[in-house]
C-alpha cells in the first residue's frame, strides 16, 4: 500500500540509514549545478512513471525547470498529479569485493520532492528556456548565437517548474569496497580502474 505522506508531518527525506552518507544544502546546490539529467516521477493515478529530461536549477527560486513537448505523458501526470519527486546522480567506479553483499559503486544523488507545475507567462517561459540552453551551452548566447525562442516556438513547448519543497544529498564515494577477512582477498587484477 503506497504511503500516504499527507498523514505523516515528517518529510520525505526525514530518514537516512546511513548518516555518514548524507550531504548538505550546499553541496546538493553543487550537484544540481553540474548535473546533466533530472529523472522526474510523475504519476497517474496508482501508475508511476519516470521521465528523464535536462534541467537547470533556480536558485534564487528554489526551484527546478525544465522541459518537455505541448502533450504528453508528463503534462498530463502533473496537470492532474502536481506532487513529484525527482533524482539527479553521477557515478563512478564499480567497486568489488570478495563476499557478495559487500559489491558496491561509487555514486552521488539528490532526491527532491515538490510541487510541478507548467509557467505559463510567455516571457518567464523564453527566459526560462534561454537558461536551461546557457547551463548546456554556456558560451551560446540568444541574440548573437542563436536566435531566441519566438512566440510561435514557445507555444509548442512545456516549460515546467518543480517548487521544491525537501530534498536531501547522498555520497558514497569509498576508494574501496568492503572486503572480509573470513574469505581470501581479491587479486589486484580487480583494482586495476584505480
Amino acid at each position: 500500500m503506497p504511503r500516504d505522506y499527507s498523514l505523516n508531518r515528517q518529510k520525505p527525506t526525514a530518514h537516512q540509514r546511513r548518516q555518514e552518507y548524507k550531504r548538505n544544502d550546499e553541496w546538493i546546490r553543487g550537484l544540481l549545478r553540474r548535473g546533466q539529467i533530472i529523472h522526474i516521477a510523475s504519476l497517474w493515478d496508482d501508475q508511476p512513471f519516470v521521465t528523464p529530461s535536462t534541467f537547470f536549477h533556480d536558485e534564487a527560486g528554489n526551484r527546478l525547470i525544465f522541459h518537455s513537448n505541448i502533450a504528453g505523458r508528463i503534462r498530463t501526470n502533473i496537470e492532474r498529479h502536481p506532487r513529484v519527486c525527482a533524482e539527479v546522480s553521477e557515478t563512478g567506479r564499480a567497486l568489488p569485493s570478495n563476499i557478495a553483499l559487500e559489491f558496491s559503486f561509487q555514486y552521488r544523488s539528490v532526491m527532491i520532492f515538490g510541487t510541478a507545475g507548467i509557467i505559463e507567462d510567455a516571457e518567464e517561459k523564453r527566459e526560462a528556456l534561454h537558461k536551461l540552453i546557457a547551463k548546456y551551452f554556456d558560451k551560446m548566447e540568444p541574440g548573437r548565437d542563436y536566435r531566441p525562442a519566438t512566440d510561435k516556438e514557445l507555444k509548442r513547448t512545456s516549460v515546467y517548474q518543480i517548487n521544491i519543497e525537501s530534498w536531501s544529498g547522498k555520497e558514497n564515494w569509498k576508494a574501496r569496497a568492503d572486503q572480509s577477512g573470513e574469505w581470501p582477498a581479491l587479486d589486484k587484477k580487480w583494482f586495476e580502474g584505480e
